[in-house]
């Protein structure tokens, strides 16, 4: 089908779940499970590989353990069961640092070693912004479970200049409209629709600091990445899917990387928001296919939901291929 045709589309906690003082090295006796096809049940829990991760809260905590997940929401109810918290409080989690570090996000993968850190709501605020230019400068993301948050903020754009709004921070509502729930490319489409030349309200949840970690604003150097972008130390991760159980899988090949930041970065051109998640997800649908057609077929079938425009289809189909050739 030519693009041009494609249809758009509890608080209790066991105390044993916290440990003081506790030095990570690593967790012996993991092994590799073997990665489900297409369909498959997920395996029985007891033959699941018992994986142990250790967390704590970024303003500071004591260390927990956690296991038995397989998606985001569920790793949060681990989270929150662990330090007596409600899972709504959790905004998002970074690997392996307690700062709000964009890069270190927790996204689809952690590696089997990665420390987990998880951020919570502290300050709330509101901020009136006059919109004098259509591009706000924002980059916007989502923690998988309903929280949509501020990932970068372009140099010399309209949010750059009102210093109260931060990278990091939720945003939990605009003009009055509550947006709690609503995914990232939701929210980006809803303020690049707010009108020029007015001013519109939006209300902010920014992550607790601790007092150490109080500390300017970071928008990355120049507004862009300021890392890698890789993460996880382990040469196997975990890999959560918001589809189907989650799974061991060997660290991402040097192509399956260089795709997906490209891929990242396109999403991010394209619709101002990123998500490794669905970078990943874009380049395993288009390894094997043979053309841009089959592969927007394919991308239709596996995210419909997100109607990507032809000229996006084409790029992201470009830069898998370019990928493939070893030309980044």
């Amino acid at each position: 089908m030519p693009l041009g045709l494609r249809k758009k589309k509890n608080k209790s906690r066991e105390s044993s779940n916290l440990v003081e003082n506790e030095e990570v090295s690593g967790h012996p006796g993991v092994g590799k499970s073997a990665v489900n096809g297409g369909g498959l049940p997920p395996p029985p829990a007891s033959m699941r590989p018992k994986l142990v991760f250790h967390t704590q809260l970024a303003h500071g905590s004591p260390t927990g353990r956690i296991e038995g997940f397989t998606n985001v929401k569920e790793l949060y109810n681990k989270i929150a069961e662990a330090f007596n918290l409600s899972p709504d409080e959790i905004l998002f989690c970074t690997l392996n640092t307690h700062k709000i570090d964009m890069e270190k996000l927790l996204g689809g993968q952690i590696g089997l070693e990665d420390f987990i850190f998880a951020h919570i709501k502290g300050l709330k605020k509101e901020v009136e912004v006059y919109k004098a230019e259509e591009a706000l400068g924002l980059t916007i993301t989502d923690n998988g479970a309903g929280y949509a948050f501020i990932k970068r903020i372009k140099e010399g754009s309209v949010m750059d200049g009102v210093k109260v709004i931060c990278v990091g921070d939720h945003i939990e509502c605009i003009n009055g409209k509550n947006i709690v729930g609503m995914r990232h490319y939701e929210v980006a489409r809803m303020l690049k629709e707010l009108p020029k030349d007015q001013s519109f309200t939006i209300k902010l949840v920014e992550p607790m600091k601790a007092f150490e970690m109080l500390e300017p604003r970071s928008r990355g150097v120049g507004g862009k990445s300021s890392g890698d972008g890789k993460i996880g130390t382990g040469r196997e991760t975990l890999r959560l899917r918001s589809k189907g159980p989650a799974t061991v899988e060997e660290m991402p090949t040097e192509f399956e990387e260089k795709a997906v930041k490209k891929v990242d970065d396109l999403l991010e051109s394209y619709m101002g928001i990123r998500d490794t998640e669905l970078a990943a997800t874009m380049v395993e649908v288009g390894r094997d296919k043979k053309n841009p057609d089959e592969f927007a077929m394919a991308l239709d079938q596996a995210l419909g939901d997100f109607a990507f425009p032809d000229e996006f289809v084409f790029d992201v189909w470009g830069a898998i291929g370019d990928a493939k050739q070893g030309r980044f």
